[in-house]
């Protein structure tokens, strides 16, 4: 088993951008939630032994009904979050048995499986890989007062997505060190780099949209219909 991966699927977050009383993850996307459409990507992927799907505590027992009606059977545990992202990602590696981890959005639908693939291969390599695509703009770094004070090369910035990929004891490791010393990082990676790790950007799609507003949705309607495959 040491090169079995595990998978954990983020969907804990109740998002206000969406606008909406229903949190996004839990949203219909043809006709199915979104967090199903991301948990069938990792359920058909040869890959993949083994899901936690991370979600709120009220949403649990939903979240299971629909693991059994998808048949959803590499789902091996559904967890209540904590009140931070990181809390939700550290209780989702305690139920896994894997040598590897990825950790992904639940509101990440379009992930492309050669994607998955590429992550796990560089994090084989290097340690660790993140998904990410070449920033597009002219990002500028700006003061408290909203004065320009330094425009950064556009080569060197890239913007990061999901799956992000470790070795599961030295990502549990890294999150034990953050919670010791009272950090708390924007992603996995950032607790990962914190401890050491090299973590390699492996190039992927702009169209592995983390779905959190109205136009987001629309953009995800638009792309699951021309991708041609009905998700």
């Amino acid at each position: 088993m040491s090169n079995s991966v595990g998978v954990v699927i983020v969907a804990a977050g109740r998002g206000t951008r969406m606008g909406t009383a229903e949190s996004k993850q839990y949203l219909l996307l043809q006709d199915k939630p979104i967090v199903v459409h991301t948990l069938e990507v990792f359920q058909q992927h040869e890959l993949i032994s083994e899901i936690v799907l991370v979600t709120g505590e009220e949403d649990v027992d939903r979240c299971r009904e629909w693991i059994a009606v998808y048949k959803l059977d590499k789902v091996t545990a559904v967890v209540p979050g904590g009140s931070e992202r990181q809390h939700s990602v550290y209780k989702g590696l305690q139920k896994l048995r894997t040598t590897w981890v990825m950790v992904h959005d639940g509101v990440r639908p379009f992930v492309r499986p050669e994607d998955i693939a590429a992550c796990y291969q560089r994090a084989r390599q290097i340690g660790a890989s993140v998904l990410a695509v070449p920033v597009k703009d002219t990002i500028k770094q700006v003061d408290g007062a909203g004065t320009v004070v330094s425009t950064p090369d556009r080569r060197s910035l890239w913007a990061i997505q999901t799956p992000q990929t470790f070795r599961l004891s030295e990502l549990k490791g890294a999150y034990e060190r953050a919670e010791r010393d009272g950090y708390v990082g924007t992603d996995d990676s950032s607790l990962a780099e914190r401890a050491g790790i090299t973590v390699s950007v492996v190039e992927g799609s702009y169209s592995n949209i983390k779905i959190t507003t109205p136009e987001d949705l629309d953009f995800a309607e638009f792309t699951g219909r021309t991708r041609g495959e009905g998700l």
